[in-house]
């Protein structure tokens, strides 16, 4: 896992698929966050429209550029068509947010030969700051970050 999740953060062109147009939504969080680590970001949400002054593309297939990774941030019963839509796409590493994750989607990216990481906030990991630094250092105390 921790193979996995190093490779994806070096990744510097990243989708997140399903940014909200609410501002506590997670996805429009994680989007402004990691945009402010210096990530180039794309939101991605099937409505389109914009999210913070930028476009939001309806798919990932709709993407002005090629990017290196996706930041999924849907419920579970979406996600199988994402990676199946990221596949297609070209991008072959995935991050499924906590509570995205579905099995059926982890062995679609295992089996196709993605790099999955799932299980994990990418708020705790992408250069932490604020609570997420804080919530990485307990799960380090507790033995609970990847090795």
């Amino acid at each position: 896992m921790k193979a996995a999740i190093e490779g994806f953060l070096a990744e510097r062109s990243l989708a997140v698929v399903g940014v909200s147009q609410r501002p506590r939504g997670f996805g429009r969080i994680a989007y402004k966050e990691l945009k402010s680590k210096g990530y180039r970001v794309f939101a991605v949400n099937r409505g389109g429209g914009g999210v913070e002054g930028d476009p939001a593309y309806p798919s990932l297939s709709s993407l002005p550029e090629p990017v290196g990774g996706a930041v999924i941030v849907v419920p579970p019963q979406e996600t199988e068509r994402v990676v199946r839509d990221a596949a297609a796409a070209g991008i072959r590493k995935v991050w499924m947010q906590q509570g995205s994750e579905s099995e059926a989607a982890i062995r679609y990216c295992e089996q196709g030969g993605m790099s999955v990481v799932h299980g994990r906030c990418i708020l705790m990991f992408a250069r932490p700051a604020g609570f997420h630094r804080f919530h990485r250092w307990l799960s380090g105390l507790f033995g609970k970050l990847p090795k």
